[in-house]
């Protein structure tokens, strides 16, 4: 589906008002030459739109420098749009200011990717879980109490008073992410970003710390968007998936519909990258494309993946950018190799 622009818009959302709205969003940085002229910009998310209801955990995937980042950032008011607005729970990010801003953000849990550079080193774990209740107004002590032993159960940190008084040094990584989640929950929010939440932590205990992220947005019903640039782990965690590239969202889809069948050749790409346990597929030659990806500052035109597409077509994917194709019920792709006009589109 796309919108009267023919930009992709997903439809995650079945009815009523949606949690989260992405609408035409684009978070451009600009750039000055010797600190003071003008020198372009960099186009790190360029017009991505999708909506969200509560409960739903989506997951967003790309390589390094994709605009990933940037659009979590965005979704947490620290950075502001360019053009096109994010709204959360009925307050437009565009517009909101001062104390509208610090209580549009206590609404969002945030779960950064290194848990030891997260967490402040001269606090203990009781004063780390109390800060953001103290700075939102919360001034009742027992009631920060109760929250906070509330959530050191659900993250699974116990016995709680054995951790309170213990600095982050004193945990395991696999702990520290703990209380990274513990202090994302604390403000009861309503939305969580989780941010590369597991890749720095030992193989043993990232599918464990999926499973407290996903019993929290069960439990709480949270709206989760995941990102991440490892396609082996959002299985085990999210109902839709899409996955941009330079600055765009080029596919769309239900989890297991998009593992099982890929369409755009960028996720096929990121598919064949994925590390693979089977041992008898070491030896299997796999299909990278070769080259880079384009520079954001002056991306290439028509779809931003011709110039390392293998299925390339001349005078149609790099002359005009594709609109977004419904090759099956929520399953959308901006391809030109979807477009039922062109006779001679390659088959992948």
């Amino acid at each position: 589906m796309s919108n009267d622009n023919g930009e992709m818009s997903l439809p995650i959302h079945s009815n009523g008002q949606p949690l989260l709205q992405i609408k035409d969003l684009h978070v451009w940085y600009e750039l000055k030459r010797f600190g003071f002229g003008h020198a372009g910009y960099v186009r790190a998310v360029d017009g991505v739109n999708f909506n969200l209801e509560q409960g739903e955990a989506i997951a967003c995937v790309g390589e390094s420098g994709c605009g990933k980042s940037s659009l979590m950032k965005t979704i947490l008011g620290l950075n502001i749009p360019t053009k096109g607005d994010v709204v959360f729970d009925d307050t437009s990010l565009s517009v909101t200011r001062g104390n509208d801003l610090r209580e549009y953000r206590s609404k969002i849990g945030y779960v950064q990717q290194d848990p030891f550079g997260a967490l402040p080193p001269f606090m203990n774990i009781q004063t780390i879980l109390e800060e953001p209740m103290i700075i939102n107004g919360i001034s009742d002590k027992d009631e920060r109490q109760r929250r906070i032993r509330k959530i050191l159960e659900e993250v699974k940190l116990t016995p709680v008073e054995e951790v309170l008084p213990k600095y982050p040094h004193m945990l395991s990584g696999g702990q520290q992410q703990r209380v990274v989640i513990a202090r994302a929950m604390i403000m009861e929010p309503k939305l969580l970003v989780a941010d590369e939440p597991v890749s720095m932590l030992d193989a043993s205990v990232r599918v464990e710390i999926l499973r407290i992220l996903r019993k929290l947005q069960e439990s709480h019903n949270l709206a989760v968007i995941y990102i991440t640039h490892d396609l082996s782990t959002v299985r085990y965690f999210s109902e839709f998936i899409f996955v941009m590239y330079a600055g765009e969202i080029v596919e769309f889809a239900r989890m297991q519909d998009l593992l099982d069948d890929a369409k755009h050749p960028y996720t096929h790409a990121l598919l064949e990258a994925s590390s693979d346990p089977n041992a008898d597929n070491a030896l299997v030659q796999r299909e990278i494309p070769k080259g880079e990806p384009p520079s954001l500052v002056n991306p290439p035109p028509g779809c931003r993946f011709h110039p390392r597409c293998p299925h390339f077509m001349e005078g149609i994917c790099d002359v005009k950018e594709p609109p977004n194709f419904e090759v099956a019920p929520r399953h959308l792709v901006a391809c030109w190799l979807y477009d039922e006009n062109i006779a001679h589109k390659d088959a992948l």
